[in-house]
C-alpha cells in the first residue's frame, strides 16, 4: 500500500482521538471526509502503529485494513453529515456566523507577457 495512504489513515486516527473524547450525546456525526482514507488503506494487511491500535482500541498489531473496517462501520447507522464547524462536536443550538467572503487582491506579477 502506498505511504501516502497510510499518512492520511493516520491523520484521520488524530481526528478520531478528539472525536471520541467528546461525550456521545454531544459529539457530531463521523464526518465524511473519514470516508477516503480508510477506503485508501481497506485491503492492507499491514499492521497498523501502536498509537493508531489504541486510538481504535484494538490489539496491537491490527492491520490497517481492520482499522479501515472499523472507521466505517462508524458511518453504518448514520443518517446526517458533520459540516466542518461542527467537528468533533455539534453546534450550541445556533446556527453558525455566515462570513461574508471579499474578493482578493491578485498577485499577477509572477506571470508577466
Amino acid at each position: 500500500m502506498h505511504q501516502a495512504a497510510r499518512l492520511e489513515f493516520e491523520r484521520v486516527m488524530e481526528e478520531f482521538v478528539r472525536w471520541h473524547v467528546v461525550p456521545e450525546d454531544e459529539r457530531s456525526p463521523a464526518p465524511a471526509w473519514w470516508w477516503g482514507p480508510a477506503m485508501a488503506v481497506v485491503d492492507d494487511q499491514e499492521p497498523m502503529s501502536a498509537t493508531c491500535c489504541c486510538a481504535l482500541d484494538v490489539s496491537d498489531g491490527t492491520s490497517f485494513a481492520d482499522g479501515a473496517r472499523a472507521i466505517l462501520a462508524l458511518f453504518n447507522e448514520q443518517t446526517s453529515l458533520t459540516a466542518p464547524q461542527d467537528f468533533p462536536s455539534k453546534a450550541e443550538g445556533e446556527e453558525h456566523e455566515v462570513r461574508e467572503l471579499h474578493p482578493q487582491p491578485s498577485d499577477d506579477s509572477a506571470f508577466q507577457p
